[in-house]
């Protein structure tokens, strides 16, 4: 039995324990949280994604938990609604098709359908490869040996950092930074979307059908920040001042901010590497080509990489052919979807209130143009192409009835 290390509990490494499971492999997956994490933002499941999770039968759960946003609104900084579109129209997204689901809920979702040994609390410090195996060393001082490991660890890959090198090398910031917490929802939203922009930052608050609270969103535009990645009482002063005068609900949103159980705070950035596997270690999501959340295709990345990987390593002769395999067949697809990133955020952080208004006036307009569908087209031709230029391999020869042993969640004493 080849034994597999998956870095990583978050969608790519859901994924990867779920398809590995199904060919037959029975990896570990080691998660830095205690448990599962169930905050974050919405996110879009696109194209060959949604593929992907038809694959994993999991479409109709996927759907039953979708947001049920109903559409958005930008207000002023008085609350008065200047401009109102209906949820495909703002989102850019065909619901018969695509779906938008809260990524606490993908997880939960994919965690339950997973049938691995899961190490919660967890995480690497030391990566050696030697000969045919690959010795890993964890935070609590234990070691253990694997035939590969797979890093699917996010942005701030601690896989990549070991393996391939400095994270400078291979992040590319794009020029703004967001927050995202969960807050009451004191303006009674109902699967509804608020927006305040001021220049070079957003408010976005929004309520959706399987909760009671809202999630608080922040967005701006700022050179390049130093903070603690894992110390969130600087990030949120960082927050603070940032928004410090900035109107509308900000104040009374960012007082909940330090008693919200899932604050997160990040650079919007890429990674791009020229190689996604060194030895037997190999990276999946967006530890190795995360696209950022303005390309909107971080979670389609993650399901349809996590999907190719997986499918490589059960029918290739050895890991390095699998591992070959697996970049091409997801270097284009990954440079399609990361391109969508690179003018997004001109368009939502505006950078002069003259830009704020005349956007806010076009969006007003939007739902009463004849043509609006072939600007939504047109606006959206894009992402569309993107999330669906793969043709997924069908691997389902050698897939196997996931182990009867069940799911098995171990904490660190």
């Amino acid at each position: 039995m080849v034994r597999i290390l998956i870095v990583g509990a978050g969608v790519a490494g859901h994924a990867l324990a779920y398809w590995l499971g199904r060919h037959g492999f029975q990896p570990t997956v080691v998660e830095r949280a205690p448990a599962i994490r169930e905050g974050g933002y919405k996110l879009d499941i696109r194209g060959a994604a949604m593929e992907v999770i038809d694959r994993m039968e999991l479409t109709d759960q996927i759907r039953k938990h979708s947001t049920g946003i109903r559409g958005a609104s930008y207000v002023n900084g008085e609350g008065t609604r200047v401009a109102s579109l209906p949820a495909d129209v703002f989102g850019g997204r065909d619901d018969t098709v695509d779906v938008e689901i809260m990524r606490g809920e993908l997880v939960r979702l994919l965690h339950e359908s997973t049938q691995v040994d899961y190490l919660f609390g967890e995480s690497v410090s030391a990566i050696r490869q030697h000969g045919d195996a690959v010795e890993v060393t964890f935070a609590s001082g234990r070691a253990r040996t694997f035939d590969l490991v797979v890093g699917a660890d996010g942005l701030h890959s601690a896989v990549r950092a070991l393996a391939f090198g400095a994270e400078d090398e291979f992040l590319r910031y794009l020029g703004y930074h967001c927050a995202v917490f969960t807050a009451p929802n004191h303006l009674g939203l109902d699967r509804w979307e608020l927006l305040h922009a001021v220049p070079g930052k957003v408010v976005n608050v929004y309520g959706t059908q399987d909760s009671e609270d809202v999630k608080a969103a922040f967005f701006f535009s700022s050179p390049p920040l130093k903070y603690d990645h894992r110390d969130i009482a600087q990030q949120q002063r960082l927050l603070l001042d940032t928004y410090r005068g900035v109107g509308w609900e900000a104040p009374r949103l960012l007082s909940a901010m330090r008693d919200a159980p899932d604050f997160f705070f990040d650079s919007i950035s890429q990674i791009r590497m020229p190689t996604w596997s060194s030895g037997r270690v190999a990276l999946v999501g967006d530890a190795a080509y995360c696209p950022s959340p303005l390309s909107g295709q971080g979670t389609s990345l993650a399901l349809v990489g996590a999907y190719i990987l997986a499918g490589e390593m059960a029918r290739a002769s050895d890991h390095q052919q699998a591992f070959d395999r697996y970049a091409t067949g997801m270097r284009q697809f990954v440079q399609d979807n990361q391109h969508i990133a690179e003018s997004s955020g001109n368009g939502f952080v505006l950078p002069t209130r003259r830009q704020i208004w005349f956007r806010n006036q076009g969006l007003r307009m939007l739902p009463y143009l004849p043509w609006r569908r072939l600007v939504l087209r047109a606006a959206t031709k894009e992402v569309d192409q993107a999330a669906r230029a793969i043709t997924l391999p069908d691997y389902g020869a050698g897939l196997r009835p996931q182990p009867h042993s069940g799911r098995r969640d171990h904490v660190p004493d």
